[in-house]
């Protein structure tokens, strides 16, 4: 089994990684491997990752934008062999997720459903796949039609095109997650002037989606968790 993370660009700096393999190993129990794709020559190099069990990938093809990178997950290519956790770096794992990683069966796709559910995607923040099945439902049809993909604004809403068609697609417990922003996925989207910041007791990752990110959080909560 394999916990997946990606690190692209210079959106984030290399702490959130560090930080992201610190709160898996406090919070899995499953035994795993941590893997990090990256664009990164060097990220392998310093001295904060030196002690780390990290399997640093480089991605095989340098044509993908940003974020649109998290699609060559479901590449043959990226030889990610039985069940893979995905998760995005600004998220702060608050309890055990050995349940994300052993929800569902092998042939299941296991998307979070998106904070907003009038938008009826997945948010791509947090995901289980297994490149058995999954390489042929995402990346075969996305290569296919890579063009007629470029409209959409988000690897969200083209993975949620492509996996929600699917039976053996499911998600994840809403309960599991929760927006550090909006809180749950009740009402309505609330204005910044309304955003509380509160941690729900039953959620296990909260996330970061948009701004602000972990590493701009002032609450005592967040401070104390990502480390």
């Amino acid at each position: 089994m394999n916990f997946v993370c990606v690190y692209y660009g210079d959106k984030y700096i290399f702490k959130y990684v560090e930080v992201l393999y610190n709160m898996v190993k406090r919070n899995l129990t499953i035994p795993h491997k941590f893997i990090c794709f990256t664009d990164s020559t060097v990220i392998h190099r310093r001295k904060e990752f030196k002690t780390k069990d990290i399997e640093w990938r480089q991605f095989k093809r340098h044509d993908f934008e940003g974020w649109f990178n998290k699609m060559q997950l479901f590449s043959p290519d990226s030889k990610l062999e039985g069940n893979n956790l995905y998760m995005d770096l600004d998220v702060v794992i608050m309890k055990n997720i050995d349940c994300f990683l052993t929800y569902g069966e092998d042939h299941n796709f296991v998307g979070m459903n998106d904070f907003n559910p009038q938008t009826g995607l997945f948010n791509s923040s947090i995901m289980k796949f297994n490149n058995k099945t999954t390489s042929k439902l995402i990346w075969e049809p996305y290569m296919k039609n890579r063009g007629d993909y470029k409209r959409m604004t988000g690897d969200q809403n083209i993975i949620s095109d492509l996996i929600k068609k699917h039976k053996d697609t499911i998600s994840f417990p809403d309960s599991w997650t929760q927006s550090y922003k909006w809180f749950n996925r009740e009402g309505n989207r609330y204005h910044s002037s309304n955003w509380t910041f509160e941690q729900d007791p039953n959620a296990k990752v909260c996330v970061f989606h948009g701004s602000p990110n972990p590493s701009d959080s002032k609450e005592s909560w967040v401070i104390d968790l990502w480390k």
